[in-house]
């Protein structure tokens, strides 16, 4: 099972937000971004707290892709 975080990326291009600037205001930290820059598995608190602060559902920051 392999999980995707092109839907955050782009809804980060959408509102005109960096990264940089979503870790500032979520207080998520560089190396978590950097995993989710890998694709690999964060917890659903960081899913949660990206949700919360970008007004958005759990559909809109990963996909889940099949292999």
């Amino acid at each position: 099972m392999a999980i995707s975080y092109k839907p955050l990326w782009k809804l980060l291009i959408d509102k005109d937000m960096t990264k940089k600037a979503l870790m500032n205001e979520t207080g998520i930290s560089k190396s978590t971004i950097d995993k989710m820059g890998r694709g690999e598995k964060v917890s659903l608190d960081i899913i949660e707290r990206i949700c919360n602060h970008l007004n958005c559902n759990i559909s809109d920051v990963i996909e889940h892709i099949s292999e």
